[in-house]
């Protein structure tokens, strides 16, 4: 296999390939974060609707019991999303990686892979959501409360209603465009720490640095993603909320609560049918930048091939751990020799030695 820069389209095809090469692999990782959620949300919606015809009975003992599951359920809901989904970006660069660079895939696999350093993405994760939503969310939450009680103690009495409106809006215009700009920094972090076994801080400082020149291309995947989100939902959703409509049994005021109950369900059932379709497209696509980017600016593709070359030795202190994607990639470190057959060597002195027009090009021309 040969590597190279690639061009903002070969990127997006590339994407298409690999999640269709492995679609139920792929499928199989995003569904199990998708699951776990959908199963939390499910378990409180269908106790509130149990409680709901209840209520007027008082606190009984089911009642009681009830309202308690809720409450664990909730108070469980937040660290089985993080811990999932933490898992899940991690097993999804794993795979999408060992795809890229052809080695085989399974959902058990990638996620052992993601597990042995779980705690490591959970920081990911987490220091992703504080730079990129707490943060912001502090500062908007607290620049709101300043106008607000300016207004409210008459120093800008004489402002109009439109003024105060268009300076919220500008607040949410500011939130939101800071937040996208943070999100497209940071979102080579988990095939950063994934591929080179790097921690939570530094896999943060990689994707900064890795993302410099391509978050124009970054962007337009994420807004392809989202386009793609919202047809699949909608072609999920409208179907299931018309079969759950055409109930017989659902019909009249009778049962309004309980057809409310069934839409509720329709529409998350739609949410974790939509995540678990559209999750592989960032994942395998956020790596394929990351790759992309080491290529034009570290030389990965010329490391790679004399790596399978055996142009390079192998410390005597290096340990290689199946189970790590890094063991088996070329490092400044570590580099792991591989025979190669002699024809190949001509190839990659011709591929060295011949100057590749896409390598640190401008990012007009990566688009």
């Amino acid at each position: 296999m040969t590597l190279g820069p690639l061009r903002l389209g070969e990127i997006l095809d590339k994407t298409a390939q690999i999640y269709r090469s492995r679609f139920l692999v792929f499928l199989g990782i995003a569904t199990i974060p998708a699951g776990t959620i959908f199963v939390f949300v499910a378990g409180i919606i269908g106790l509130a609707g149990w409680i709901g015809p209840k209520v007027s009975e008082g606190l009984t003992a089911a009642n009681a019991g009830a309202w308690a599951g809720i409450i664990v359920l909730g108070l469980l809901l937040v660290p089985a999303t993080v811990g999932s989904t933490a898992l899940a970006e991690a097993a999804m660069a794993d795979a999408a990686a060992r795809s890229f660079l052809g080695y085989p895939i399974t959902i058990r696999e990638s996620y052992k892979t993601a597990w042995r350093r779980g705690w490591r993405y959970i920081g990911i994760l987490l220091l992703q959501g504080l730079a990129i939503f707490m943060g912001p969310m502090i500062f908007f939450g607290f620049a709101v409360g300043v106008m607000v009680a300016a207004r409210v103690s008459g120093y800008n009495a004489n402002d109009s209603s439109p003024l105060f409106g268009g300076l919220l809006f500008l607040l949410l215009v500011g939130f939101a465009a800071f937040a996208a700009w943070m999100l497209l920094r940071l979102c080579l972090a988990f095939p950063a720490s994934v591929v080179e076994q790097t921690g939570a801080w530094n896999a943060l400082k990689r994707s900064v640095g890795l993302s410099a020149g391509t978050k124009r291309r970054i962007l337009v995947l994420y807004i392809l993603g989202v386009l793609l989100n919202q047809i699949i939902a909608w072609m999920v959703m409208f179907p299931a909320l018309i079969l759950i409509a055409m109930i017989p049994a659902l019909q009249g005021q009778a049962h309004a609560r309980a057809m409310g109950t069934f839409m509720t369900f329709a529409m998350y059932g739609a949410m974790f049918v939509v995540r678990a379709l559209t999750k592989p497209v960032f994942g395998i696509g956020l790596t394929l930048f990351y790759f992309d980017q080491r290529i034009r600016k570290e030389g990965f593709d010329i490391e790679w091939m004399m790596q399978k070359a055996g142009m390079v030795a192998v410390p005597a202190t290096y340990t290689r751990d199946a189970d790590d994607l890094s063991a088996s990639l070329p490092a400044a470190d570590h580099p792991v020799p591989v025979p190669v057959e002699a024809h190949e060597l001509a190839t990659i002195e011709s591929f060295v030695m011949q100057p590749d027009p896409l390598r640190n090009s401008p990012d007009k021309s990566q688009a």
